[in-house]
């Protein structure tokens, strides 16, 4: 993990959310920083987020990707200060930058890409766009420098978009909306992906293939994923780098043997790890039951 070079580095950042009706933090109430005083450095590679809700692990990800802006202290992603990746500052000495333009926006994804939690698609009526067309332009307007039939197909095959091309995307469910989702991740040509529980709204098969397709692309490119997982059985697979969140605002970081024991995920989580593998047990059985009675109906 030491070997490889600095991909995001936390330099005495302090993060609290603001009121979401006037976008302000109340000064006045007791502080409740999600982040304080935090500082840390993290190497690239197949990195895995977890832990309980609510113990900053979206948030974690927004600020390492240049998506917000912390209150105090400096976040740099591949040594670029996030100001200015996001077009706030236009040099590192602060001076005004053009703000969140597209062309910013874009160059912003060429070096780190998004999928937010609970992704939808803005679309309209008279939106005639289509699965296959926007995946095309997506690919032709990325980061890949050369376009590759073979791996095009693939990312069509692994995401089972090859039916859906003809489809437009309000005909989509929300599994084959976060199918495309994550194809778009893939095809963008990012040389970081950046994914907030990307695979909830899947069959498990389908988690898996989707995981096992970012490793690939990690272990063969060197293109840094990091991923928030509620599943923990997941995390241990593809993550080589964890870090581990809890609820009073601790992070671990480390291999998953290093960091996912038995007694730190009960620490974290507040229930006999037993309990947290049988959860997810139970989510999944649930989820199949719901999809067999669906489809008998």
């Amino acid at each position: 993990m030491n070997e490889r070079p600095i991909l995001f580095s936390f330099n005495d950042v302090s993060y609290t959310w603001p009121d979401p009706e006037t976008g302000l933090v109340d000064h006045s109430a007791p502080p409740n920083p999600v982040f304080d005083a935090f500082t840390a450095e993290l190497s690239g590679g197949f990195i895995g987020l977890t832990g309980p809700n609510g113990s900053g692990k979206t948030t974690f990800l927004l600020l390492a990707g240049g998506r917000i802006m912390p209150d105090k202290g400096q976040i740099k992603v591949a040594g670029l200060d996030t100001r200015i990746l996001s077009g706030l500052w236009s040099d590192k000495e602060g001076l005004p930058g053009p703000g969140q333009t597209p062309a910013i926006e874009h160059k912003r994804n060429l070096l780190c890409s998004f999928l937010y939690q609970n992704m939808e698609f803005d679309t309209s009526e008279d939106d005639s766009s289509t699965v296959g067309t926007l995946l095309e332009y997506v690919y032709i307007n990325g980061g890949h420098k050369s376009k590759d039939d073979t791996f095009y197909a693939n990312v069509l095959k692994t995401f089972e978009l090859e039916k859906l091309r003809g489809r437009k995307l309000d005909a989509l469910s929300k599994g084959e909306i976060q199918r495309v989702l994550l194809s778009f991740s893939a095809l963008y040509g990012s040389k970081v992906i950046m994914m907030d529980e990307p695979v909830f709204a899947m069959e498990h098969a389908q988690k898996e293939r989707a995981l096992e397709f970012f490793s690939d692309i990690y272990h063969s490119t060197g293109v840094s994923i990091v991923v928030s997982l509620h599943e923990l059985a997941l995390t241990r697979k593809y993550a080589d780098t964890v870090m581990l969140f809890y609820p009073d605002r601790r992070i671990d970081l480390g291999t998953c043997d290093e960091v996912l024991t038995d007694e730190a995920l009960e620490a974290a989580y507040g229930v006999p790890v037993a309990m947290m593998y049988d959860a997810e047990n139970l989510t999944r059985k649930s989820m199949l039951e719901s999809a067999q009675i669906r489809n008998e109906s």
